[in-house]
C-alpha cells in the first residue's frame, strides 16, 4: 500500500532508521527527488542553509560518505567545518564530550558524525542541541546510506512495497545492512540476508529478515542485489578459509546474477572489493546502479539537512 509522507521530522536529529515511521522515510525520499534537479542546474547552489554551520565530525576514514555530506552542505549554502580525529586533540586523549562540548562552544547548527562506536551519535544527540546526524556508528546504523539506497531502487522500480531484496556478504559487521534491513522492511519489502554462518548475525528473524547460507537459492527472482564488502577492519581474523573460496562460493558473478529476475539492479555501497564480493563484469555492467547511488547520495543528504532545518513536505 502507499505510504502517506509526513509534514516534517518529529526528532531534532537523524540517528537511526528505527526511529523512522514510514511517512517520515516516504517525506525523505520525496524531498530528495526536489533536491537531485540541482544536480542538473549550471549553478549548483540554493541559499536554503545560509547563515547555518555544520561540523562534520568524522572519528573514522571515509570518502563517500564524507565527501557526499561536504557537497551536500556546500550546494544548500551552509558554512562547512571539517574535523578527522588523526588531527585533532581526540588523538591527545580528549573524550567525545569534551570535544563535543568545545565544537558546541562554536555555535554549530548540525554535527555530521562518524564513530567507531556503536551509539556514539545517540549519546552526543541527548548532550547537545545542535542536530545529530549519522554518517555510521560502529556496526550499529547507517541511516542516510539506507535512505539514498531505497531513494535509488524507488527511483529504477518504482516502489519499494513487494520488492524482494538480497544483501549478501559481511552481514555481522555490516551497518548498511542493518539500517537496509528496518527501512525496507518498514516500507513492505522482503529483505534476504545472504552470508556464510560466520558472518550471519543471530536471531535476524526478529528484524523480519529471511536468512541464507548460500548465495544461489538467496538470489531466486530478486529484484535488488546488494553485495557488501568484508569488513577486515572489524574482525580479527577471517571468518572464512580464504578471500578466492569466500568469491567461489558468495562472489556475485554473471552466472550467479542470472537467477536474480531480467530487471535486477546490482547495488553495493562502496567501498567495491573486486574479485572478492563482486566480479567486475557485473560492478561495471548494465545492471549496476552503484555510480547512481554516490548522486543520489547528495540529494538524500541536502533533503536531510533541510528538513532537519525546519523544512517541510511540500
Amino acid at each position: 500500500m502507499p505510504v502517506e509522507a509526513a509534514d516534517t521530522l518529529a526528532a531534532k536529529d537523524l540517528v537511526g532508521i528505527a526511529r523512522l515511521t514510514p511517512g517520515e522515510i516516504q517525506l525523505i525520499l520525496d524531498t530528495a527527488e526536489e533536491f537531485l534537479e540541482i544536480a542538473r542546474r549550471p549553478i549548483k547552489k540554493v541559499p536554503t542553509l545560509r547563515g547555518r554551520t555544520v561540523v562534520n565530525l568524522f572519528m573514522e576514514p571515509s570518502t563517500r560518505t564524507r565527501f557526499s555530506f561536504e557537497v551536500a552542505e556546500k550546494r544548500l549554502s551552509a558554512d562547512t567545518l571539517n574535523f578527522s580525529a588523526s588531527g585533532s586533540s581526540v588523538s591527545k586523549g580528549e573524550t567525545l564530550i569534551d570535544t563535543a562540548r568545545n565544537l558546541m562552544a562554536m555555535a554549530p547548527d548540525f554535527i555530521v558524525m562518524r564513530h567507531p562506536d556503536s551509539g556514539a551519535p545517540h549519546r552526543l544527540a541527548a548532550l547537545v542541541p545542535a542536530s545529530i546526524i549519522n554518517g555510521g556508528d560502529g556496526i550499529n546504523e547507517h541511516p542516510t546510506q539506507a535512505l539514498l539506497d531505497a531513494f535509488t531502487m524507488r527511483k529504477h522500480l518504482g516502489h519499494l512495497d513487494g520488492l524482494k531484496v538480497v544483501i549478501a556478504g559481511d552481514i555481522r559487521h555490516s551497518r548498511v545492512a542493518r539500517s537496509n534491513a528496518f527501512l525496507l522492511t518498514k516500507m513492505g519489502a522482503e529483505v534476504r540476508f545472504a552470508a556464510p554462518a560466520s558472518l550471519m548475525p543471530v536471531a535476524v528473524d526478529a528484524i523480519g529478515v529471511t536468512p541464507f547460507y548460500r548465495l544461489e537459492p538467496a538470489l531466486e527472482d530478486a529484484d535488488v542485489v546488494m553485495m557488501l564488502r568484508i569488513q577486515r577492519e572489524r574482525q580479527g581474523n577471517m571468518n572464512f578459509p580464504s578471500v578466492r573460496e569466500y568469491f567461489d562460493f558468495f562472489g556475485l558473478t554473471p552466472e550467479r546474477l542470472k537467477a536474480a529476475a531480467p530487471h535486477a539492479l546490482v547495488m553495493h555501497p562502496g567501498p567495491i572489493n573486486r574479485g572478492v564480493e563482486i566480479d567486475s563484469r557485473v560492478a561495471d555492467g548494465r545492471r549496476s546502479v552503484i555510480l547512481e547511488q554516490v548522486t543520489n547520495g547528495v540529494a538524500i543528504r541536502m533533503a536531510v539537512l533541510y528538513l532537519l532545518a525546519g523544512g517541510h513536505g511540500e
